[in-house]
């Protein structure tokens, strides 16, 4: 049989999220791409020798999972620098920085993970017996011969700001760091002793930090070795939850690119489209301009790449703060971002976006500070029907429902922060008379605009925001948060994967189990739309399944 599967999946919940939600037993794929879907008894002629079968006994299988704002390749480099998890006193620290001494030549550079529990490192100092964190003397007991720094996190993996960084006196040393050193922003701060010595604890009030950037930027950065094994480590941790695809709409830079050719030419595991993080060499808005017409083309459309890896589209943003300059002047080092700080003034980002309209080049944009630009931009050149990004939306009036509507904008939600992380607190921000407004998911959908759920990396599962936009709880106060705009768990999995495959104009290659689409199914842990809701969070994938190969087999 020339048209023979090569892959089966039997006598299981097959959920197809096809336009009408359909309920399927079997499903046969050939080769990259499903073959048929039906009942056991359809599917079973078109077995034959060779093709593999899997039994799923009963269990549930879906559309493989597309993440609309991943921020994927920072997982893997998590993983790249040695852990300070679950230390519980300063000895504890010592010990792990001094068992790293050991294996370091004299003079090599100790480079940690921040101190605190992943994914969200709180909780520090107050984890710690003694109540503080270590200073540069005692992490001096631990590695006299080497430079230490324990990094700052990422702010976005927690809700509370500063993030700290600590060195140890040869670290301080190496970059230069002594009694007359200033900081170089007011919102980074050197803790000092009572003679005016730092004691090598920096607190960091910026949730994208500058300390790493700025007074430790000669502390060795992510090359792209690095880079390359960690996207590949990346890869393999969001498919054991069974995300398949992510859609990059931050955009990303030269090396995450380069990062992603790489692992592209050994054999991913999980599909990608990436926006494009420019690093803006000018804020002047006639040269920006003239930039896109002159290379900017290639993002236009689905830009360039096939159906692994694909670069299209750009990232915009208005940041003319001093903490922003200082980002931008460590290029090419980006520290955890592995994005191009791109903020220009106001007049410079209104000309971008106006090139852009008129090149079919699409962009996202974060929050709705923008919108109104956006609508300027549309009456001069049109931008409906090019898919432009509305990211980490916490809150839209009905004024500006009816702008995302009319401009064709598509939808990402950061709901891990504002529904769980700060649902209340938004809540009351914006009080009782707005309470439909905070994400909401239900009259965007009741409007016909596309949304896809995102993680941003906080944690990786997309199942929390799966159960995030159905059961909308505050984990601070375990309240509902405008339970009228929930979701249902139906309408939750197709915003998961028909609504990722929207956003990278893939809606016809991915996103539903279908004959003629790809081959990405998960198999899960528990079925989804029956399991207690409580539950529906903790879901994982027993098995992942991309373009017809197993690429995840918990068993």
């Amino acid at each position: 049989m020339t048209n023979a599967p090569t892959l089966i999946l039997r006598n299981g919940k097959i959920i197809t999220v096809n336009s009408r939600f359909e309920i399927a037993q079997a499903l046969a794929i050939r080769d990259s791409r499903i073959l048929a879907v039906g009942t056991d008894a359809e599917i079973a002629p078109l077995i034959t020798p060779s093709t593999r079968v899997i039994e799923l006994a009963g269990r549930a299988a879906i559309p493989g999972l597309i993440d609309a704002h991943a921020h994927m390749d920072r997982e893997g480099l998590k993983q790249a620098l040695p852990s300070l998890g679950g230390v519980r006193s300063i000895d504890d620290v010592l010990t792990r920085v001094a068992a790293l001494a050991r294996d370091r030549a004299p003079g090599e550079w100790i480079v940690t993970m921040p101190l605190g529990d992943p994914p969200e490192f709180e909780g520090m100092p107050g984890a710690l017996r003694e109540g503080r964190f270590p200073n540069r003397w005692e992490l001096d007991q631990a590695a006299p011969d080497n430079p230490v720094f324990i990094k700052p996190g990422w702010g976005y993996w927690r809700v509370t700001l500063p993030l700290v960084g600590i060195a140890n006196s040869r670290a301080l040393a190496a970059a230069g760091i002594g009694k007359t050193t200033r900081s170089p922003a007011m919102s980074l701060e050197i803790d000092r002793d009572a003679d005016g010595t730092p004691t090598g604890i920096f607190r960091d009030f910026n949730f994208m930090p500058i300390l790493e950037l700025t007074l430790f930027r000669g502390v060795p950065g992510f090359d792209l070795a690095t880079r390359v094994r960690a996207l590949t480590a990346s890869m393999r941790i969001y498919n054991s939850f069974g995300t398949t695809g992510v859609f990059e709409g931050h955009g990303v830079n030269a090396d995450v690119i380069a990062a992603y050719q790489r692992v592209h030419a050994d054999g991913p595991t999980v599909r990608a489209t990436l926006m494009f993080s420019p690093a803006w060499h000018t804020t002047n808005a006639d040269d920006i301009a003239a930039t896109i017409r002159d290379w900017g083309r290639w993002l236009a459309g689905r830009g360039l790449g096939d159906e692994w890896l694909r670069v299209q589209g750009l990232f915009a943003e208005i940041d003319t703060s001093a903490e922003h300059a200082l980002r931008k002047a460590a290029f090419p080092n980006t520290g955890w971002a592995g994005f191009n700080y791109a903020g220009l003034p106001a007049e410079a980002v209104k000309a971008l976006l106006l090139e852009c309209a008129r090149n079919g080049i699409r962009v996202e944009v974060i929050g709705t500070a923008l919108l109104e630009t956006l609508a300027d931009v549309s009456r001069a050149a049109p931008i409906t029907g090019q898919r432009w990004v509305l990211a980490h939306v916490d809150a839209l009036n009905a004024r500006q429902l009816d702008l995302v509507r009319d401009l064709g904008l598509c939808i990402t939600t950061h709901t891990n922060a504002a529904i769980y992380k700060r649902g209340a607190a938004l809540r009351d921000r914006f009080g009782a008379a707005r309470l439909n407004d905070l994400v909401p998911l239900r009259r965007l959908l009741g409007t016909g605009v596309p949304v896809g759920l995102a993680t941003d990396n906080v944690p990786v599962s997309l199942w929390h925001p799966i159960w995030q936009v159905v059961a909308r709880i505050d984990r601070t106060t375990n309240a509902p948060i405008a339970p009228e705009q929930a979701l249902t768990r139906e309408e939750a999995l197709r915003c998961a994967t028909m609504g990722g495959a929207y956003l990278s104009f893939e809606e016809d290659l991915k996103g539903s189990l279908e004959p003629g689409k790809l081959g990405d199914v998960v198999v899960l842990s528990q079925d989804p739309l029956t399991c207690p809701l409580a539950d529906l969070r903790d879901t994982v994938a027993e098995m992942t399944i991309v373009g017809g190969e197993v690429v995840f087999d918990r068993a």
